[in-house]
């Protein structure tokens, strides 16, 4: 029997299609529930500031580029949004005087305009955000080549052979999207083959770097935190680090300040990873089977799904 229509956009899959028992055991989950939720392969860590919060990401850069050596090149890949942690990796690589000539980097994902992905100079640029708020604010001596910088762009297949080339990615940042997504790892649309149920989790594991159209959840969530809420700004395509990618990463970590999704489904992907709930409505439930992800919760952003009118 098909599954139910989506709450949000009926043409595609999402959080909403969800069995309602998943639904009601993740709002009913209270901050100390929440941090209980953590098993063998799986961690939830809450940090009680901001400070604290934004400078154990930062740290996370350091840890990844302090073990790169000419034999043994490492990195991490990192996500806009947030981007709170980029300029305190700067500030932390000037005053460790870290070399990271064997050291790299692999934007998460970028905007695809017109079939291709935006100059630095657009406004909205993934990479000039890192360039600018990390990487030109890093002492020249000491940054890496920019050979060592990876960004994805509309010939996917280029940035898509950095991860066979030998360098160990120590570590995968992320955020979670409202449509609950790790990079631009949206649900699919219901068209096709999954017109009644979405794709299998061994069918999307397989995804690689690539083009997507988004969801219109998260095309109105960029509007509202990069573009003061006009959609129109926010295109509607990208391109997007694949699940394939992300396990050949050692850890996953998510990072959630409140800011990007809401107390409700700050809960549910955790719920659905600690329980092996996985669904691929649900793109992030599909980490519960990567052997180390960890989840970093800033308190005083978890909020509360008690009905509150406003």
């Amino acid at each position: 029997m098909p599954r139910k229509a989506s709450a949000l956009a009926p043409g595609w899959w999402d959080y909403t299609t969800l069995d309602p028992s998943i639904i009601a055991e993740a709002a009913a989950l209270t901050p100390e529930a929440l941090l209980k939720l953590s098993r063998p392969g799986f961690t939830v860590t809450f940090h009680d500031t901001l400070e604290d919060f934004y400078c154990a990401q930062a740290l996370e850069y350091i840890e990844a580029w302090r073990q790169a050596t000419p034999d043994n090149p490492t990195g991490i890949c990192g996500p806009i949004g947030p981007t709170e942690q980029l300029p305190l990796v700067a500030r932390m690589v000037n005053a460790l005087d870290l070399k990271l000539s064997d050291a790299h980097f692999w934007g998460m994902d970028e905007w695809i305009i017109d079939g291709k992905v935006p100059s630095v100079d657009h406004p909205l640029s993934f990479e000039r955000c890192d360039r600018e708020l990390c990487f030109n604010r890093i002492r020249p001596e000491l940054v890496m080549p920019d050979s060592n910088l990876h960004f994805p762009s509309e010939n996917h297949e280029i940035f898509e052979k950095t991860w066979d080339a030998g360098i160990r990615c120590v570590v995968m940042q992320g955020g979670q999207g409202d449509v609950k997504h790790w990079a631009f790892n949206d649900p699919l649309p219901r068209t096709g083959a999954y017109t009644d149920a979405p794709p299998t989790p061994e069918e999307y594991r397989k995804l690689k770097t690539r083009i997507v159209d988004l969801h219109p959840v998260t095309i109105a969530q960029n509007a509202r935190t990069s573009g003061g809420g006009n959609v129109s700004l926010v295109p509607t395509r990208a391109v997007t680090v694949g699940p394939r990618e992300t396990w050949l990463a050692d850890r996953v970590s998510i990072w959630q300040a409140g800011v990007h999704d809401n107390p409700f489904g700050q809960r549910l992907t955790a719920l659905m990873i600690s329980k092996r709930y996985i669904d691929t409505s649900v793109p992030m439930s599909l980490l519960a089977d990567h052997p180390d992800v960890r989840f970093h919760y800033y308190r005083g952003g978890l909020g509360t799904c008690a009905v509150e009118m406003h």
